[in-house]
């Protein structure tokens, strides 16, 4: 902005240039806390003392929030170990789990339902696969379009308890979560990324 007269325009420039520092600096402190909450979750999930039921809601938050910020300052911070290790934060635990971008829970079957809740299970886990296929298909290949129907297509496999945990279909969906998580959530998968991808899902799907 130029209003003519040079000590304005001085002035302005380190009143703007001070907000956007203010800025940067909140969203470190909120990534931060982020960073810390994340670790308290998963040491609770690994002594037990939060139920499955209650952590991958509040994990998945957590994921999503990150997720948020980080795009928002990822010129700022493009390495979150690299940040980790700035402000001395021993949190490895938060660092693993945000970096995979799904719940410690996406790897475990979740206990035996009954034979309905079964068959629901399968129901609601062929719905979310044909979703996120036809979602591919109609050209729907954003990052943020795409990681929520991985997201609940994961959730719903893992209901499906006659699934067997080392299930390469699964393996697969949740690698592409992690690589997408790492994604900026505009970007666009390419024509070759959008067809392996269907591909995976459909061999999941056979599977």
């Amino acid at each position: 902005m130029n209003t003519g007269s040079p000590n304005l325009d001085a002035l302005l420039l380190r009143y703007t240039s001070k907000g956007k520092e203010r800025e940067l600096l909140e969203a470190f402190s909120d990534l931060y806390a982020l960073l810390k909450t994340t670790e308290k979750l998963e040491r609770a999930f690994v002594r037990d003392a939060i139920a499955p039921k209650d952590y991958t809601p509040a994990c998945e938050r957590l994921i999503g929030q990150f997720k948020t910020l980080w795009d928002s300052i990822r010129s700022s911070v493009p390495d979150v170990e690299q940040f980790m290790a700035t402000y001395n934060m021993q949190c490895p635990m938060a660092a693993n789990r945000l970096k995979l971008g799904y719940p410690a829970t996406f790897n475990f079957p979740a206990p035996s339902p009954n034979q309905a809740s079964s068959a629901i299970a399968v129901a609601e886990t062929v719905q979310h696969f044909i979703t996120a296929m036809d979602s591919l298909k109609l050209n729907m290949v954003a990052v943020d379009q795409i990681f929520p129907l991985l997201s609940d297509l994961v959730s719903a496999m893992m209901k499906v308890t006659s699934l067997p945990p080392d299930m390469s279909g699964k393996k697969a969906v949740r690698g592409w979560m992690t690589k997408l998580h790492g994604m900026p959530a505009s970007y666009e998968l390419n024509e070759e990324e959008v067809r392996q991808l269907l591909f995976d899902l459909e061999s999941a799907y056979n599977e």
